[in-house]
């Protein structure tokens, strides 16, 4: 484990792949950690970790635990998995979907992401799934880039009202959003005014530099 205790020194690369999503990939050992990057942004890890677990105690550890089903759409080195199941101790059902199958091989080898029982993964297109399933959870957690782009599909009203359509009552919904520019503030301000008297939705800007949460209630 040399390189773990050089990495608080200088970042150690592991491996370095390409990927016809996500274009670049690295696993990096990066003060005594490791962590998945794309070219331009942390994957998994590092301050994506910290910015997700930020978001889960908005909701509250407790409120988690007592939940059933969980849905993470995007789940790249699993880090928000990890989070879930070995920090809140989730015990309940939790399906991970990831659209780069480079990815989830990563995970399962550099971060035995596979490792946790409850845990179901599936390769495929965030927006196909959610055509598909029948299920319906309690927690939907949307953490989906490509590099340091978000998909146009993740703020169009069809997107909103099927995962709406999917969260339980008194469910929860966490989004994390980066925000680079004023186009981005600005679909943003628009996405928040798209949740009826139905959902309380919370906003917390800045969460590190550029990253923006939602954490979004179903009522009724």
């Amino acid at each position: 484990m040399l390189a773990k205790y050089l990495s608080y020194l200088i970042p150690i690369n592991v491996v370095k792949k390409k990927s016809t999503v996500s274009k670049t990939l690295e696993v990096t050992w990066n003060n005594g950690q490791l962590v998945l990057d794309s070219k331009n942004t942390n994957y998994s890890f590092g301050s994506l970790q910290r910015i997700l677990r930020k978001g889960l105690k908005y909701i509250g550890f407790e409120r988690i635990r007592n939940f059933n089903s969980i849905l993470v759409l995007g789940v790249a080195g699993g880090s928000v998995i990890e989070t879930l199941v070995e920090e809140i101790q989730f015990k309940g059902r939790i399906t991970g979907v990831e659209i780069d199958a480079d990815i989830l091989q990563i995970a399962k080898d550099y971060f035995k992401i596979d490792r946790f029982a409850n845990l179901e993964l599936i390769a495929d297109d965030a927006f196909e799934f959610i055509l598909k399933t029948k299920e319906h959870y309690d927690l939907i957690i949307i953490d989906i880039f490509q590099d340091t782009q978000m998909p146009n599909f993740l703020f169009q009203d069809f997107f909103i009202q099927r995962i709406n359509a999917l969260l339980n009552t008194e469910g929860f919904i966490l989004f994390n959003t980066m925000v680079l520019t004023d186009k981005d503030r600005a679909r943003n301000l628009d996405y928040r005014k798209k949740f009826n008297a139905d959902f309380s939705l919370r906003m917390y800007p800045k969460v590190e530099e550029h990253n923006e949460l939602f954490t979004i209630k179903k009522l009724h």
